[in-house]
């Protein structure tokens, strides 16, 4: 009940907020920058929102797929405004059943017409990006650390599209993301944010 109480806190957060962090705003340099913040703690892990930016001028992403690394025992509890394309054997798991069990999840963007309590702010668009917009998905990822010293950042990101190549960097710790209210009376924001820059290769 917890991590489902803070699973829908963070939706009406993230819901009433716009994305402020200056670094992302303006590196319009041709590229997909994804942002993974952690928004509260839960049990054994926690909730995240994940975003995807176009920053290509002129170029859409005629519908994303995005892959990472676990690099501990992580699982994916639950998924809003996305979905993983696999579960994987989740065998040992007696009760309560995660999503994904998988070390390296594919994921995917849902599509429209999605029931509202599956949804989050700016999702649900059959992985459709076009130029100068946004993206997001939410996580809720266990068997992971609960502080910002024991949770670890997924490697090896792979963001792809039909007909389109990226190569993308490391994964890295960076300022953490603000978020405004919508009265624009207070400013939160995320425990922690991991960023990913994916760089357009070439057309396949």
């Amino acid at each position: 009940m917890e991590s489902l109480f803070s699973a829908m806190v963070v939706l009406l957060l993230v819901s009433f907020s716009c994305f402020t962090s200056s670094e992302a705003r303006y590196s319009n340099n041709g590229n997909i920058t994804v942002k993974w913040d952690l928004m509260n703690w839960t049990p054994d892990g926690y909730v995240a929102v994940v975003t995807a930016y176009n920053y290509q001028k002129q170029r859409s992403v005629p519908g994303w797929t995005m892959s990472w690394r676990w690099t501990k025992k992580e699982v994916i509890w639950s998924t809003v405004g996305a979905q993983t394309t696999e579960q994987g054997d989740c065998s040992k798991f007696k009760f309560n059943i995660p999503h994904s069990c998988i070390r390296k999840p594919i994921v995917v963007d849902l599509l429209p017409g999605t029931p509202y309590n599956q949804q989050i702010a700016n999702c649900c668009k059959s992985g459709i990006l076009k130029p100068g917009v946004e993206s997001s998905f939410q996580l809720a990822v266990g068997n992971a650390g609960t502080s910002s010293k024991t949770a670890r950042m997924p490697v090896n990101f792979t963001f792809t599209a039909p007909k389109q190549q990226y190569i993308c960097g490391p994964t890295k710790n960076v300022r953490p993301t603000r978020f405004i209210t919508a009265d624009k009376r207070r400013i939160t924001r995320a425990l922690m944010t991991w960023n990913i820059t994916c760089v357009f290769h070439k057309a396949t």
